[in-house]
């Protein structure tokens, strides 16, 4: 699903009433139906209702909200905030006047200064102040009513997305300054916004309504952003014909492990050999043959000359991918290594965990990290190479300028997981669950990516697919043990339950 920006959805819009006809008015009869009956799916009319409008077309929604509830039974009162130079938008007058026809709704048009109303519990509060054509921070009133509304603990439904925030970046904006929503109805698109966890706080739940906008129009129009879904990955997977055999799936070289993190090195390699790779290796010290052979003995293994820590990487044979990091700990020689093995690579490899953190003490490494390559950083190991940074969006804003600059594929994990490519094109990966929120979890998805890129996936697609996979691994597992239990290990063992869900229902479709 394309992620469009404010400006591609207004464009979007007036394609809409001049190609096919549709009025402004009729665009906002869709949307306020779409949201009403949202509204009447989750709360009885025995829920008083207080409708919050502005004077644009986001308080237009918001004041045909207001009639059709009424008209369902549902005890209305609006609140018009009409106080700006400019006035009311043409569709929000054109509502006003249709609800003041209205009998027993408590109907005030604001044009000064007033006294807020007492705001219950009880009261399901319905924001339609501003939708995604604000252009500054609000200020003044308005400023102080989104303050008033926030601490009243009222339940607060959202139109289009909550007042005061900005549909694309919100790096400057206050807390304070914008409605905190238990719901927020987006209207036909997602925005940016909704994907940044910063902004978790204002979106409570969120929805989009489909009101049949995105047609030809949406189609032809391009975005970099893209949110990933199950359909998207059912297209790229490649079933796996009857004559198959594992040199048809790549070779993988695993760099992994360390004397007490070698559960890190095993989680990997349970992750690519569920995902598919055709064969992998697994370099680690010495002390990592017993676990290794015993916890993966579908995985060979090729022992470095130390004991406890990895001081030379010098792979025997030809490999399609090197997947480089889990649990390799960040000791001088280990540090070594990996400067002596990226200064020699040629072909893009996956690099995760302590492989980033070694980088991190050689800053000047990343100059040298293979053309589309993979990192795959939490928010840590992302400040650690680039920040620090104080928030999530401007770690995505970062991670956009780093990789078009290293030209490397930059994986920002999270709720909803960033993958960036140098083009400056994102995908935004959203199929975990909290399952996910447990030790190894991320080098069981180092070991997926690496096996996907060994099995001929470019790099991005090998990121982005993996993520969802890992994501969907994670949902799986969770259902099975709960969020709380749910080991990294339960994780990997989903993997090839999720690959085998997506390519069935490909099949069957």
């Amino acid at each position: 699903m394309k992620i469009f920006t404010n400006s591609q959805i207004r464009s979007i819009e007036r394609a809409v009433i001049e190609k096919e006809g549709v009025t402004t008015i009729e665009l906002v009869e869709r949307a306020a139906s779409a949201v009403t009956w949202e509204i009447m799916s989750r709360w009885r009319p025995s829920r008083p209702m207080m409708v919050f409008a502005g004077p644009g077309n986001n308080g237009a929604d918001a004041l045909a909200v207001a009639r059709m509830l009424a008209d369902e039974g549902y005890s209305v009162e609006v609140l018009l905030l009409n106080v700006t130079e400019h006035g009311l938008s043409e569709a929000c007058a054109h509502f006003r006047d249709k609800l003041k026809e209205m009998p027993g709704v408590s109907f005030t048009e604001v044009t000064t200064d007033f006294a807020p109303p007492v705001i219950t519990r009880e009261t399901i509060v319905i924001d339609g102040l501003f939708g995604s054509g604000l252009k500054e921070p609000l200020k003044g009133g308005f400023k102080s009513l989104v303050d008033y509304i926030n601490s009243s603990n009222a339940t607060i439904v959202s139109i289009d997305m909550p007042s005061g925030m900005f549909g694309e970046w919100n790096e400057m904006t206050l807390s304070r300054d914008v409605i905190h929503a238990t719901l927020t109805l987006a209207i036909e698109f997602p925005r940016l916004a909704f994907f940044i966890q910063d902004n978790a706080e204002f979106l409570g739940e969120w929805k989009v309504l489909d009101i049949k906008l995105a047609g030809n129009e949406a189609r032809g129009e391009q975005s970099p952003y893209y949110l990933l879904e199950k359909s998207d990955v059912q297209r790229i997977l490649r079933p796996r014909n009857e004559f198959s055999s594992k040199a048809d799936f790549g070779r993988m070289l695993l760099v992994a492990g360390c004397y007490g993190m070698m559960g890190a090195a095993q989680m990997a390699a349970l992750g690519a050999l569920r995902s598919g790779v055709g064969r992998l290796t697994v370099h680690s010290p010495r002390c990592g043959f017993m676990p290794m052979q015993t916890a993966v003995p579908e995985a060979m293994f090729h022992a470095d000359q130390h004991d406890i820590v990895i001081t030379d990487i010098s792979p025997r044979h030809e490999y399609d991918v090197v997947a480089l990091g889990p649990g390799i700990g960040t000791h001088d020689y280990t540090v070594r290594a990996v400067e002596a093995f990226i200064n020699m690579a040629s072909k893009p490899m996956v690099i995760d965990a302590d492989g980033l953190n070694c980088i991190a003490q050689r800053p000047d490494l990343l100059e040298h990290v293979p053309p589309m390559s993979v990192i795959t950083p939490h928010a840590g190991e992302f400040d650690r190479l680039f920040g620090p940074y104080m928030s999530h969006e401007a770690r995505l804003r970062a991670a956009v300028e780093k990789s078009a600059y290293y030209n490397i594929i930059i994986l920002l994990k999270g709720r909803y997981t960033y993958v960036v490519r140098p083009d400056g094109k994102i995908y935004f990966v959203g199929s975990g669950c909290p399952a996910l929120a447990t030790p190894g979890s991320g080098d069981v998805l180092t070991g997926v990516i690496g096996s996907l890129m060994a099995q001929g996936y470019t790099p991005d697609l090998a990121a982005a697919i993996g993520a969802y996979i890992h994501g969907m691994a994670g949902t799986l597992a969770g259902e099975e043990y709960g969020t709380f239990g749910t080991l990294a290990t339960d994780v990997a063992t989903f993997v090839s339950k999720a690959i085998h869900d997506i390519i069935k229902k490909a099949k069957e479709s």
